[in-house]
């Protein structure tokens, strides 16, 4: 019986079926590659805001503590977003007339607050609670990076369900002791490894227990 296909088909269909699995395993790299870039998780982007707010000078170069913004961060879910009130306690009386706060001052004028855009935006269908994180010593600067050091507001970290979970099954190496939390650039007088043990016994964290799934989504 005369052979129908050539023998070179054999090679060619070889080449073939590995050709694709390469590409289907090329597509899901660069999927991949694309779903932890900043295009999807916004790290490094300052986002528009109708105030130019400088976490820098506001922290760093006059020392304002992050509570006296973010009100309601030790007791609530939510950080809180200050009211223009917030921001007249100062600049009714200092920079009245510099052209970048032209719009506190309308806010203030016509009761009118300021819509600023969220730069740490989680999913809906993702439940984050401030308050047991900061009573748990976890710093501001573990989630949102050293804002001393941001002339604008940016993402310091992706904020992925991978990197949530990478700290919720090894919380140790975040954790500090409360008076801490605030602290910009903290750096633990022992050694971390053995602060952040002693610290899971103090607080009382069951480790086991932070992976479950109806911690984070309820």
């Amino acid at each position: 019986m005369p052979q129908i296909f050539h023998r070179s088909t054999n090679t060619i269909s070889r080449v073939t079926i590995f050709g694709a699995l390469f590409a289907v395993a090329g597509l899901l790299a660069v999927g991949l590659i694309i779903f932890r870039s900043p295009v999807v998780t916004a790290v490094g982007i300052a986002r528009p805001q109708p105030v130019q707010f400088s976490h820098e000078h506001h922290v760093n170069d006059d020392g304002i503590d992050c509570r006296y913004c973010h009100t309601s961060v030790e007791e609530s879910a939510f950080a809180g977003i200050p009211p223009t009130q917030t921001c007249m306690n100062c600049h009714s009386q200092i920079w009245t007339d510099a052209p970048e706060l032209a719009p506190v001052i309308a806010s203030w004028e016509t009761g009118e607050p300021l819509q600023w855009t969220r730069v740490h935006d989680l999913d809906d269908f993702v439940y984050f609670n401030h308050s047991i994180h900061v009573q748990n010593g976890v710093g501001c600067e573990t989630c949102h990076g050293r804002v001393d050091q941001m002339p604008l507001m940016m993402k310091a970290e992706p904020m992925t369900m991978e990197w949530c979970l990478d700290c919720h099954r090894d919380p140790a190496k975040n954790l500090r002791p409360r008076e801490e939390v605030f602290t910009m650039g903290y750096h633990p007088e022992m050694d971390q490894a053995m602060l952040g043990v002693q610290l899971l016994e103090d607080y009382g964290i069951e480790v086991e227990r932070l992976d479950d799934c109806h911690i984070c989504h309820r």
